[in-house]
């Protein structure tokens, strides 16, 4: 039932917006009581957080394997992009809840959700740093940038893009990476400073 209350409500968080959904909202539309959904959680905020919380650590688990292979740092960062873009298909609603509705947890709660937040992009700017060290990325990187940018080009397509639409997830993950290492890698002959 906890789960049945949770995938209703990013459902509804995601149609309706966190603020103008209801408990009663919530209840009604899995046929229960309020009760119901006091037996599992506290409050709609605790729900909230539990979302969050369950979303970036399931995230975190899936990215650390990849950090953790023996692949090459471009092969780590593709399959990061990729594994972003791919989670759109099953987790849609769930991640534009995840970046729409932090706003609406408590101070206490932001800070514990964009720690682990802040776990992902410090991943990412790993793979640029191991990156450079290893010869595959230009030396003068900021990988802290770099993140951020993967990041913003990543998490922005959970707004516009389309699993089964014209372009396959695997296809807009390519092309991003093509994107990202096209500026980054380190090409023979090319001057390191312009």
């Amino acid at each position: 039932m906890k789960e049945k209350i949770t995938e209703a409500s990013i459902s509804l968080f995601e149609q309706k917006g966190f603020s103008t959904t209801t408990i009663q909202d919530i209840a009604d539309s899995i046929g229960a009581t309020k009760g119901t959904f006091y037996y599992y959680f506290k409050s709609k905020e605790q729900l909230l957080k539990e979302i969050h919380l369950e979303y970036i650590i399931d995230l975190l688990k899936r990215q650390e394997a990849i950090v953790n292979d023996s692949t090459s740092n471009k092969e780590k960062l593709h399959a990061v992009i990729e594994m972003l873009i791919s989670d759109i298909r099953k987790n849609g609603p769930r991640g534009r809840v995840f970046f729409r509705e932090i706003r609406h947890l408590a101070e206490e709660n932001i800070r514990i959700i964009k720690k682990e937040r802040d776990r992902y992009r410090l991943n990412i700017e790993s793979i640029i740093r191991s990156g450079i060290a290893a010869g595959e990325f230009k030396p003068n990187l900021r990988s802290d940038m770099v993140a951020f940018a993967v990041l913003g080009m990543a998490n922005y397509s959970y707004n516009w893009f389309q699993p089964d639409g014209e372009v396959e997830p695997s296809e807009l993950a390519a092309i991003y990476t093509s994107l990202v290492l096209g500026g980054i890698v380190k090409e023979n002959g090319t001057p390191e400073n312009h």
